[in-house]
This record gives C-alpha cells, structure tokens and sequence, in this order.
C-alpha cells in the first residue's frame, strides 16, 4: 500500500519527495492547505508505504492513487526522485496533471558528469558494499542536503533529513526490495508535455542538478525556471517561505 496523507480543500496539489527521503520532507508546506487539497505521498520503500518486492513504477502508484481519491487533475511537485516521478506522470498520464513543479531535477533518468558528484557516488557505493549505514547515510546528507558549496546545512534541516534517511534505510533496505522501472527516453519526450511547468533550482545546488533543472525547462514547451538563493537540493526545506510564496504565486 502507499501511504499518503492530506488536509485542506480546492485544487489538488501533489508532493512527492526526494530518494531516501519521505512524505515528512514536505512538512514546511503544508500550511499551503489553507487554499489547495494538499496530498503528500510516501513512495515505495519509503516512510510508511511498502517495501517493494516485485517491479514498479511510481507514475503507475501516483496515477493510481489519484484515483482512488477521485482527483481527476491534480498538481505534481516533486524533488530529486520526486521531481522524476512526477515527470514521468506527466508522460505517461499527461490527462492526470495540470501543472507540473520539478525541483533540483529533470526526468528519472539523471545525468551525471561533475567530479564532486561522481566522488560521492562513488564513495555511496563503496559504503553499500560494506554495509557501512553510517556512512552511506552521511554521505547521502553531502550529496542531497549540504551539496558541495558549504559544510553543513542549517542544523534543524539535517536532523530532520537525517531522521528520514535513517528511517529508510532501518525499515526498507532489506534483501529482494527491488528498486522502480522509469520511463524510457524520457529527456527525448519533454517536448510531449503542454500544460505549465516550473523548474526550481536551489543556487548551492550541486552542478549536475542546475544542468538538468536548465535542460528540463528548455525542453518542456510552457516551462520557465526560477532560482533560489542561499538553498541547496532540499530547497523546499532550506527557504520555506520564499518556496511556499513561489509555489502559491505559481498554482
């Protein structure tokens, strides 16, 4: 089961969070209720919703899920996995979304080339060989919450990302959890989707992300990108207020 939770009434806004991450990183949003039905959603193998065993995709739980709750067109704001997820809905069921938010990514299918970028991920994979979950859980803080222009985050949003990736890997990770399917080809098919879309980027987000942000609002016919200073990846969490204005401004 995938588990969601929601509050307030009017159009229908979606939050998908980032990898490792869950349905909590939205916490700072949710006073948007006072205007939209704000739903916000645990994916697979995150907070309370299943672990997966078998293959999936997430546009495939999202559509799903909108139809459960009798939501015919609904608002998609997603980070980083998110962010993916909700693209490829857009693809896959473009009848489904109405506007469509990507924040520090483009599609799921990311693109990888700065030395910084790489270093980590590498040290990730060294860290899962091992079965080291503290460092593979500090170094996910490095890659998705610091970013490589500053030594710590505000300390609150680290606890609060630490918490979440702790709580992934302690309830999740486990043998035979499969990872999901993405849309094939999707950075090929952006030009497919034709309903508003934004493009958030934080300025001390790592290189890589601000290259697909820039390549996905380029692609997408009705897209346009806006800057956040002083935020990283988890820009929803670094600049609340000024992510919550732009984000109502927008809807």
């Amino acid at each position: 089961m995938i588990h969601y939770e929601e509050a307030g009434s009017g159009p229908a806004v979606v939050f998908l969070h980032g990898g490792a991450l869950d349905r909590r990183e939205w916490d700072d949003q949710m006073v948007l209720a006072d205007r939209f039905r704000v739903i916000r959603v645990d994916a697979r193998g995150h907070g309370l919703s299943e672990t997966p065993m078998t293959p999936f995709r997430q546009c495939d739980d999202i559509a799903e899920l909108l139809g459960r709750l009798g939501i015919e067109k609904a608002a998609l704001v997603g980070l980083s996995m998110g962010a993916g997820a909700a693209t490829d809905t857009a693809l896959e069921y473009p009848h489904l979304v109405s506007h469509l938010v990507v924040c520090g990514a483009g599609t799921n299918e990311p693109v990888f080339v700065d030395p910084w970028m790489l270093d980590i991920q590498r040290q990730m994979a060294e860290a899962q060989a091992r079965l080291d979950a503290p460092a593979w859980i500090n170094l996910s803080l490095k890659q998705g919450v610091i970013g490589p222009y500053r030594d710590t985050a505000d300390e609150a949003v680290e606890a609060r990302c630490r918490e979440m990736i702790t709580d992934t890997v302690n309830n999740h990770v486990k043998p035979g959890m499969t990872t999901p399917d993405h849309v094939q080809g999707s950075w090929e098919r952006l030009h497919e989707i034709n309903i508003p879309a934004l493009g958030v980027i934080g300025s001390l987000d790592a290189p890589d992300h601000h290259a697909m942000v820039e390549r996905f609002t380029k692609n997408v016919r009705n897209a346009r990108k806006h800057e956040i200073g002083g935020a990283a990846h988890v820009v929803n969490m670094d600049r609340p207020a000024e992510f919550n204005d732009l984000l109502a401004q927008y809807l």
